[in-house]
């Protein structure tokens, strides 16, 4: 099928809301999310990460979730933001079948963590390397590596397994929850990956593909809203990010902070938004979806067993992260 292009730019891992009361899906509010996202900048979505819940949802609610944003987008013109979606099994074959389940659901690309499970024996870069590429033999759609050591026992890839891994054509992207910028900064040079234009950067690399029979070009992604100006003079491509869900034009200013040459404002900015998504990280899914709903007026809770926090802890974390968000809800949107 033909790929909607990965652009340089914001990404979120979007949330997935739930009915109060039944925790039935509630496909009102993640259709109004994603717009939502699309309208303040972000120039993709995953659905399916740890954000979004997948480890309590079925797999038929998965596809639901995925088809859902996808169709939200296209109805409301964004038919350029492409959908990502959370494709991570412990076994090659179930990986390949949630592959092709995504394709079926509209998402156009895979983003998968290492298998953990039998930690011993996977935690080696000759098995990683084989399931890696096994499963990008098989998939339908183009993967993207997920390095988060928290979510998967501690096995964190460094940077030439990931190039190593990434010369596969079907490979086209790594996101960095690891946090660690001189690995981002080794494979995005290393790979050709894209980047924004900027006054404060070398030569802009294009879109042209650097890898024979690649599908596509290259993209590194920062995995956390904290260091988004430091993925960027890195040589990093884009941020994918929790904290988007919650201060996507914020996110965006930083990028456009950094395009446009104005390096002492996007610092100023990324201290705004690190102070916030510090907030948010400790709050968890639970907190970030009480942020959405004391500032956006939808959100709600996570699925059981995940906690509901009290009335008093929804309202201190809006009021932590209050002064970003006067910052965030003063921008404009950019679509």
């Amino acid at each position: 099928m033909s790929l909607t292009p990965l652009r340089p730019g914001v990404y979120a891992p979007t949330m997935t809301f739930f009915d109060a009361q039944t925790e039935e899906l509630d496909i009102a509010s993640i259709r109004r999310h994603a717009v939502r996202l699309a309208k303040a900048g972000l120039v993709g979505l995953v659905t399916m990460g740890s954000n979004g819940e997948a480890v309590h949802l079925s797999r038929a609610e998965r596809m639901t979730v995925t088809r859902e944003t996808r169709s939200a987008l296209d109805e409301a013109g964004f038919s350029n933001v492409p959908v990502i979606a959370g494709a991570s099994e412990n076994s090659i074959r179930g990986t390949i079948d949630l592959c092709k389940e995504v394709a079926a659901s509209g998402g156009e690309y895979v983003l998968i963590v290492p298998p953990s499970y039998y930690r011993a024996a996977m935690g080696n870069d000759e098995t990683l390397y084989e399931y890696f590429t096994s499963v990008a033999d098989g998939s339908p759609v183009p993967i993207i590596l997920y390095n988060y050591p928290g979510a998967v026992a501690g096995i964190d890839m460094d940077s030439d397994l990931i190039i190593r891994i990434s010369e596969h054509p079907n490979i086209v992207g790594t996101k960095f929850t690891c946090a660690n910028t001189g690995k981002l900064t080794r494979v995005a040079t290393a790979l050709g990956a894209i980047t924004p234009s900027s006054p404060l950067a070398p030569a802009q690399r294009t879109a042209e593909i650097s890898k024979p029979n690649a599908k596509h070009p290259y993209v590194a992604f920062g995995g956390i809203a904290d260091f988004s100006l430091q993925t960027l003079v890195s040589g990093g491509s884009a941020i994918l990010a929790g904290g988007a869900n919650v201060l996507p034009r914020l996110c965006v200013r930083i990028f456009t902070l950094w395009s446009e040459g104005r390096l002492t404002e996007a610092i100023e900015a990324q201290q705004q938004l690190s102070a916030a998504d510090w907030v948010l990280t400790k709050a968890s899914i639970p907190g970030t979806k009480g942020a959405i709903q004391s500032y956006y007026g939808y959100g709600g809770f996570p699925r059981r067993p995940l906690n509901r926090l009290t009335d008093a802890q929804y309202q201190a974390v809006a009021d932590k992260i209050k002064s970003a968000m006067d910052v965030e809800l003063s921008l404009p949107d950019v679509a």
